[in-house]
């Protein structure tokens, strides 16, 4: 968790993730879907048609697996969003520490139904929050090292279970 995102959700800290039977109804219909693994790549549910095979575009499997899984927060949360006169979006605090509780929750939930190691990531910031997951392995990854350098953005990073290629923990 970066400090933004620390400092965001308070005390708590962690602990105010919010708990799975409080999730907005969209969330808990995404996870009746389950966590689905498919050869070596893993979805929300099935591989929707439009995916294509992995890793299409993408220079990896992780990439592919991030941009299959990756969607906007505001979208299943009541967020009002205001906007500036350019048109760009503008999301109070307020809704993004819920856009981060709620995100956390189903992080943790995620990650407790996935089949092999994972990374979900959470992210808002004035105009949007995101949620993306992929499987964890060595060598490839959506963040940087340091999750302070998004001076933007409140990150959050749930990983269960070590990065493995072949089976073992690299």
């Amino acid at each position: 968790m970066n400090d933004l995102a620390l400092e965001a959700l308070g005390p708590l800290g962690p602990l105010a993730a919010m708990p799975p039977d409080r999730l907005a109804p969209g969330f808990r219909e995404i996870i009746a879907d389950g966590v689905v693994l498919t050869g070596e790549v893993i979805t929300l549910g099935e591989i929707p048609a439009w995916a294509g095979r992995p890793p299409g575009r993408h220079a990896d499997l992780t990439g592919w697996e991030g941009s299959v899984t990756g969607f906007h927060l505001e979208d299943l949360l009541p967020i009002v969003a205001g906007s500036l006169p350019d048109g760009e979006p503008v999301i109070s605090e307020e809704d993004q520490v819920l856009m981060l509780r709620h995100g956390l929750g189903f992080a943790l939930e995620i990650a407790k139904a996935a089949p092999v190691p994972v990374r979900c990531i959470v992210a808002t910031n004035s105009t949007n929050g995101t949620f993306r997951f992929h499987r964890a392995r060595p060598g490839e990854s959506w963040l940087q090292a340091d999750l302070d350098s998004y001076r933007l953005e409140k990150a959050i990073v749930v990983d269960r279970g070590p990065a493995t290629l072949g089976g073992t923990p690299w």
